[in-house]
């Protein structure tokens, strides 16, 4: 009788975009293994990273796994109090973003529960993981940050201990499968953003009414998911670039690949940025990409794709010469593709159960 495949738990608290692709990507790309997959939706943001121990509390008290793979929206600590026979099989958590970086909104209440969540849930982990090198150090800056406000009774070296468990493992970027073959065209603009405060879509689009008084010529494609009530940006550019918008809809997956084939250059204009799945798929289908000097982007693209962040400006003038002629080549971004990265997530799989074995 052959043994039974090595169960893992996989928990995501809160299935936004690159949550799903990631925890799709693991249980696809390594099913050898037995995975058990608990998800929440992506939705209510400060309940989730609240209260998913009280969501889960009904259905994780049968769960014998051989190790648990946590996103860093995930109660760990207070689901291992909860559950105490979780409590010594070995954890992976793994941070696709983290609050100490993440922008408020203005009229938004600040409050510093999401950040000791995920304090508390690394410093309860085996072992940690980020999705660049930015995430890793915006968090441990910010626990230091946090920390050193705290009036007494801080132990030292919680840095240390946080940095030599953690690694930098991105969430891989898979190959597009559309099949069109249409023409590429340069002059075609593509925004892949959701509409919301942290991507500054006002910085876009006030770029690009610069570039039309210029009398520049290019188009636009605007995917992307947007609120019920369109943000003042979208309006503005549906009123005043109409014609020069090609489509305006948040479209399905094969059309938004079909999209990737035919723009020429790509934006981002965001407050903050963690990994960039859009921009990295984006150029990976061969979109030049244009991208704020600031947060994930400098370890992802050279200095010929990069303007000031937040700088509109600098963003027109960048993206008017591309639109005359004047641009780079398409940067090579292999070091995220999933062939790349396979290895490197099994061996932290591999890892993390030889770590059970040895406590069995």
């Amino acid at each position: 009788m052959q043994p039974a495949a090595p169960r893992i738990l996989l928990l995501s608290a809160y299935r936004a975009d690159s949550h799903a692709a990631w925890a799709d990507w693991l249980t696809r790309q390594f099913s050898e293994f037995d995975w058990e997959r608990r998800e929440l939706p992506g939705r209510h943001f400060r309940w989730r990273i609240r209260g998913n121990p009280i969501s889960w509390l009904e259905t994780l008290g049968d769960a014998h796994p051989d190790a648990i793979m946590a996103t860093s929206m995930v109660d760990l600590a207070t689901l291992r109090g909860l559950h105490p026979a979780l409590a010594q099989t070995p954890a992976l958590y793994y941070f696709h973003e983290n609050q100490f970086a993440y922008p408020t909104q203005a009229g938004q209440n600040p409050s510093v529960d999401p950040q000791m969540v995920q304090l508390y849930g690394a410093l309860a982990a085996d072992r940690i993981a980020f999705n660049s090198r930015y995430n890793r150090d915006t968090f441990l800056d910010g626990v230091d940050r946090l920390l050193g406000r705290m009036p007494d009774q801080v132990p030292p070296g919680v840095r240390t201990t946080l940095a030599e468990r953690g690694e930098i493992l991105p969430v891989p970027i898979q190959a597009i499968t559309s099949t069109d073959h249409t023409e590429r065209d340069p002059n075609l603009i593509l925004w892949n953003h959701r509409w919301e405060y942290d991507k500054a879509p006002e910085v876009f689009v006030e770029a690009l009414r610069q570039l039309a008084r210029k009398g520049i010529d290019f188009r636009l494609a605007l995917l992307g998911p947007r609120p019920v009530s369109p943000p003042e940006s979208l309006a503005r550019l549906r009123a005043d670039l109409a014609d020069r918008i090609v489509v305006d809809t948040k479209c399905s997956r094969e059309e938004y690949e079909e999209w990737l084939c035919r723009a020429g250059i790509v934006v981002s204009t965001a407050r903050h940025e963690f990994q960039g799945l859009s921009l990295l798929e984006a150029a990976r289908a061969g979109v030049l990409p244009l991208v704020p000097d600031a947060l994930v982007y400098p370890e992802q693209y050279p200095t010929s794709c990069r303007y000031a962040a937040g700088d509109t400006e600098s963003l027109a003038a960048r993206l008017g010469a591309w639109l005359s002629g004047e641009r780079p080549p398409v940067p090579d971004i292999g070091d995220w593709h999933a062939g790349r990265l396979e290895p490197q997530w099994r061996r932290q799989i591999e890892d993390l159960l030889e770590t059970r074995r040895g406590v069995d």
